[in-house]
Parts: C-alpha cells; structure tokens; sequence
C-alpha cells in the first residue's frame, strides 16, 4: 500500500510529443476542463525535438494548472518519458499520448480507484469520440472487437492479463524509483514497463471508466505500419518476457502462412481449388459480422464499410510483423526492427 486514503494524492501528467502540435492543443484544452482540482496535477510536456512550433505555443499558454516545458533531441518516446519522470513532482506518473484527449471526468475518476484500491500501476481503455471520422471510428471498431484483438486488448473482459499501455497508464513513484523507466526499445517500451512492475511484485489495475479519446492513425498507410512495428515489437517483447507472448499473438501470422499455403496448392493441386473458396467465404463472414457489429456500435454507415477494410489491414499488418521479428530473431539479430523512420508517425 503505497498511499493512505486521507492523504491528497497529486499526480503529473506526461506527454511525449513530436511535431504534434494541433493534437497537442486538443489535448491540452480537454486537460483544462477538467473537473479536478488544478493544485493536485501538473502537466509535463517533453517535446522531442519538434520543428513545428510545439515549444514556442506552449511557452504562451496560460492554464489553470501546473505547466512544464522541457525539451530535448529527438530521442523517441521511451527517452522523451524517462526525461518527465526525472522532472515530475506528483506521486503519480500519468501518460497519455499527445493524439489523445480526456473527458471532463477523468481524473476524478482515477483518483476514486486508486484510493479505494490503492494501485502501485493503472491503465483505462481508449475510445473515440462521436465526433470523429468514418477512418478513425472503423480504425477504433477494428483495435478494440473481439474479431480484431481476439480478446487480448484492455476491458475486464480480456482473455488475457492487462499490461497498462502508454497511451493511458499511470505508476506511483516509488515503482519508478525501484524498476526505473522505460528501456530502449524501438517499440514496445511501455508494454516491457508493464511486465516489470508485475514482476516486481506491484499491484496493477484497470480502470475501466478512466478512458481517453484516441484519434490514432489517420491514414491506412500510416496505420499499417503502426500495426506491423506492433507485431514486431511482440516478438522483440516475448524475448525479453515470455509470458508476453501467447498462441493468440501468433494467429494473425499463422492465419497469413495458411492462406498463402493454400492458395499455392491450390495452383498446383486443382483438387484443392475448394479450399480457396472456403477461405473466401470465411472472409466474406468476418466482413460482413464486422460491417454489422460495427453499424450496431456506431449507427452510421460509413464507419460500418470501412470497418472490414480496417480490420483485414490489422490482421495482415501485425501478422507480416511479427512474421518479419521472427525471421529477423531467427537469423540472430538481438533486436528485431520494423519501420524506422518518422518515429511517431
């Protein structure tokens, strides 16, 4: 137990940001309608080298609350938090991306589950809001149904343990003090944070109704290679933590081998023409149960369209993946790499 009930917690918010700067002021007004007392949380922003006028715009600001500017070489979002953990003063580390914003709640809502379950580390589920695009609400529909994460993305209904992600999680001090941040990774430093404070001992929570608005990816391209560097940083995770990396991980992997493997055959072996079709039928299935589930979400059209769309674009992307770290790992490089460049991108 890390904090007592009659004690006021306070809390610093990090925000890792790069050439993000309408995103960021989005985020920053959420930030400032917030019904929490202004005295309890700081904001710490880290920009990581931006040449888009981030720091000159956060310099003029005025906020309620605490307002920290430090900035650095671009050194990608592991080093940018590590470097607002070495300036924060509350005794609660929060990070949210800069692409996210928070509903007027949110902090309450955190505070009330800590004190009441007294969380050494914390995650909330991300969502959109209604006034987002069709792309980003099919992008949405696809990152948190069960046709797309099978089951492993962050609800209390997950087939598999939660790990806080750094889009919105939360750590007490004294578990930074005795683990230390996050690694060097390319991808994936928040997931290895997570799997070392269970390993730690630290008690780890998901609070359901501390949700943030996520507008991720705003295009296919830019969303496909997020969603592959994802499956390549699963493999370079299941290395370094093995319980990270389970069957249901591979599946998206094995799903892309299969399907090559049968469409070879079949132009080799025309008897297993048959096997081709079954494959097109189970996708005409999964698309149209994802047009539906999507439209009974959303109630509009466009997002329900485009939600098939997005959905064979994860599943493809995370496969070729973690397909690309396991060939990579095989052949002996110590870390796994996807796509470099334009890191926040």
């Amino acid at each position: 137990m890390l904090q007592t009930q009659s004690e006021s917690i306070t809390y610093s918010i990090i925000v890792a940001t790069y050439n993000r700067l309408d995103e960021l002021v989005e985020l920053i007004d959420s930030l400032n309608y917030m019904d929490f007392d202004p005295t309890r949380f700081e904001l710490i922003i880290v920009d990581d080298g931006s040449t888009d006028g981030t720091a000159e715009m956060i310099e003029q600001l005025d906020t309620p609350y605490a307002l920290h500017l430090h900035r650095q070489q671009n050194q990608g979002p592991g080093a940018a938090r590590n470097r607002g953990m070495a300036e924060a003063n509350g005794d609660y580390f929060l990070f949210i991306d800069s692409d996210c914003t928070v509903p007027a709640s949110y902090l309450n809502t955190i505070d009330a589950s800590v004190r009441t379950n007294q969380w050494d580390a914390f995650g909330g589920p991300d969502t959109c809001r209604p006034d987002f695009p069709p792309l980003l609400k099919a992008i949405n529909y696809s990152m948190t149904s069960f046709l797309g994460t099978g089951g492993t993305r962050g609800s209390s209904k997950s087939v598999t343990k939660f790990y806080p992600r750094s889009y919105n999680m939360g750590i007490h001090r004294k578990v930074h003090e005795q683990i230390g941040g996050m690694n060097d990774l390319r991808h994936g430093q928040d997931m290895d944070l997570s799997a070392r404070i269970y390993e730690a001992g630290f008690s780890v929570g998901l609070i359901e109704d501390a949700y943030v608005f996520h507008k991720r990816r705003t295009d296919l391209r830019k969303f496909f290679r997020q969603i592959f560097n994802w499956g390549i940083a699963r493999i370079n995770l299941g290395k370094a933590h093995p319980e990270l990396l389970k069957p249901i991980h591979l599946a998206p992997a094995v799903l892309i081998a299969a399907s090559l493997l049968t469409v070879v055959l079949a132009l080799f072996l025309p008897q297993t023409t048959i096997l081709v079709y079954g494959l097109m039928l189970a996708a005409l299935a999964i698309a149209l149960t994802a047009t539906i589930q999507s439209y009974l979400r959303y109630r509009e059209i466009r997002p329900a369209l485009l939600s098939p769309v997005t959905l064979f674009l994860q599943v493809i992307a995370y496969g070729l993946g973690t397909l690309s770290g396991l060939l990579q790992t095989t052949a002996g490089k110590p870390e796994a790499k996807g796509f470099t460049k334009k890191y926040y991108q």
